[in-house]
């Protein structure tokens, strides 16, 4: 399916009242149309270029292209920054109509669109569609260059700057450049601090929604993902990817200045900080200087005696958010997560592993 600044008009469903296509509204004085889904602004005009493919109008800051000035208008809202669609009911704006009619079904709560096979509800009947492809394994978005296929276009593009290796989207503060629109507007909230993602039970936001569904498993305590040898559960498949690791003994992060391999990239960006010796942050207390922000954070901990990790389970509380991680295993649930692959001993902690495994690597007693 073309987006709607591509298509004709004439393919797309009419309502009868309106004279327009269902789903988008009909400027007649200025000849445009805009699909209220996407926020996508199409000119009645461009007929000829949608069919040849024709993109004349580009965007000076990043090269993209395509084939209506009022898209390359909306387009141009993410170097500017421009939000001129602001919510009655709290400070959202955003630069596409599209996107502001999906916030406010947030304040609705409304979800006319039911799933038959699992009963997911939806604010919105593309987003219904999208979600049917997952029961059905449709996939209508074919890849011109190989045999790939995607359930969603904005996935198909993704592929599809496989192939070009393209880079059209760039950072105007830093030159950042990505392949991907999405990407660009997720990279400009380090700029601007903007995180518009907000827990409903707390005061936190994030910049990423991913970041918010990770925040809100520790409100529920839902962890659906878990690890096949050991039994161990997490609430992101990103970590029980890094922690099976310990059981592979995969180790992908290579340090381009010693041997030194690491099971995650953040384990080699603190052993890179060893080369380079630089501890910028330092604690206005006693002098104590950091490598890493986090870790400043930590030490600071032991002067204010703050232990912010609270077991919910008892009175337990931790500085680290680790101890209290191993605290729930080891008294509460009673799991091991951590394996010795040389002879099956168990533990709940990974420090105790770590001193374990010593047993097998040292030829002679280790200090």
């Amino acid at each position: 399916m073309a987006e709607a600044g591509n298509r004709c008009p004439t393919a797309v469903p009419l309502d009868v009242n309106n004279t327009a296509p269902i789903g988008v509204s009909w400027d007649r004085a200025a000849g445009m149309l805009e699909d209220k889904a996407t926020g996508t602004i199409s000119s009645l005009g461009s007929d000829s270029q949608a069919h040849t493919g024709e993109k004349p109008y580009k965007c000076g800051e990043c090269g993209y292209r395509t084939a209506n000035k009022s898209t390359l208008s909306v387009h141009m809202r993410i170097h500017t920054g421009e939000k001129p669609y602001k919510c009655d009911q709290c400070d959202y704006s955003c630069a596409i109509k599209g996107n502001l009619d999906r916030h406010i079904a947030k304040h609705s709560g409304e979800k006319p669109y039911m799933c038959g096979e699992c009963g997911y509800r939806a604010a919105w009947k593309s987003d219904l569609s999208q979600h049917v492809r997952t029961h059905t394994g449709e996939k209508p978005y074919k890849c011109d260059q190989c045999e790939y296929f995607a359930a969603q276009k904005s996935t198909l593009d993704r592929h599809i700057a496989e192939h070009t290796d393209e880079k059209l989207y760039i950072c105007g503060e830093c030159g950042y450049r990505t392949a991907y629109r999405a990407k660009l507007s997720r990279h400009m909230r380090t700029h601007t601090g903007e995180k518009p993602y907000k827990c409903e039970q707390c005061d936190y936001s994030a910049a990423r929604k991913f970041t918010l569904d990770q925040h809100v498993a520790k409100h529920t305590g839902e962890k659906p993902y878990m690890c096949g040898e050991c039994g161990h559960r997490t609430a992101k498949k990103s970590t029980l990817l890094v922690h099976m690791r310990i059981h592979t003994g995969e180790k992908p992060y290579k340090c381009d200045q010693c041997d030194y391999s690491a099971t995650s990239k953040t384990n080699l960006d603190r052993h890179l900080t060893k080369h380079s010796g630089e501890k910028p942050y330092m604690c206005g207390e006693c002098g104590y200087r950091a490598a890493q922000k986090s870790h400043l954070s930590q030490h600071v901990r032991s002067h204010t005696g703050e232990k912010p990790f609270k077991c919910d389970q008892c009175d337990y509380s931790a500085a680290h958010k680790s101890n209290l991680d191993e605290h729930v295993l080891a008294k509460h649930t009673g799991e091991k997560p951590y394996m010795c692959g040389e002879c099956g001993y168990r533990t709940a902690y990974s420090a105790n592993l770590f001193r374990h495994m010593r047993s097998h690597t040292c030829k002679k007693p280790c200090s």
